[in-house]
């Protein structure tokens, strides 16, 4: 069965749309595009290249695909992950009819879920998302994701696209490796660890305080 990873720049409150400009990702006024770019160093550099370093295809949200597929052919044939992006398989989660122009790209129609899980089953190469908030919901709500490899920027954005948004369902993670770039980004590797395990610090024998909280906090709901 195939891992698929999940990359993704985000700010400290979640927000993941347009870290590469102000024109990437405008969508419902927002204000703030490129805020990754003043961030950037060696550390930083030698994550991503990890990200690129194993065999893998890419899936995208139709979205990110246009964005990917109006830059990344025409950066030039020595910008290393150009040269990585134009030539491996590009998997698109799609309902538009409209032709997909970049090399090697592949349209997923219909269900986009039943056709990832169904490119899990095959042989092949890990499935590495970038952006695509929208299909990250998707992956989210049918825990189709294995792995998650997140830069988290020192800043905070606001209204914008989520990492957790309305596909995301309680679940532990366990980190696996974490490092922090000279500009204050965390680079984190997390990897499923089942259900969430909860506890309790309440005393045995609960105050009449306690009790009378509680019967307050069942009446204000």
């Amino acid at each position: 069965m195939r891992k698929l990873v999940a990359a993704a720049f985000v700010s400290l409150d979640g927000v993941m749309q347009a870290p590469g400009g102000p024109r990437e990702d405008p969508t419902g006024g927002f204000t703030q595009g490129g805020w990754t770019v003043n961030y950037w160093d060696e550390p930083m550099g030698q994550f991503m290249g990890g990200i690129f370093t194993d065999p893998f295809e890419l899936l995208l949200g139709r979205k990110t695909y246009e964005i990917f597929a109006a830059h990344w052919p025409f950066v030039g044939k020595n910008d290393p992950i150009g040269k990585v992006f134009n030539a491996v398989t590009k998997y698109v989660a799609t309902t538009s009819a409209e032709p997909l122009t970049w090399a090697n790209s592949v349209a997923l129609r219909g269900d986009a879920a039943a056709e990832i899980a169904r490119l899990k089953q095959l042989d092949g190469p890990v499935l590495l998302t970038q952006g695509s908030s929208g299909l990250l919901q998707t992956l989210l709500a049918h825990d189709l994701i294995d792995e998650l490899r997140l830069l988290t920027f020192p800043l905070v954005l606001g209204p914008g696209k989520r990492l957790f948004g309305q596909g995301a369902k309680p679940e532990a993670l366990k980190l696996t490796a974490n490092t922090v770039s000279t500009t204050g980004v965390i680079m984190s590797v997390y990897e499923r660890a089942g259900a969430i395990k909860t506890g309790t610090f309440e005393l045995a024998q609960p105050s009449e305080a306690e009790i009378a909280r509680r019967e307050r906090m069942k009446r204000e709901g």
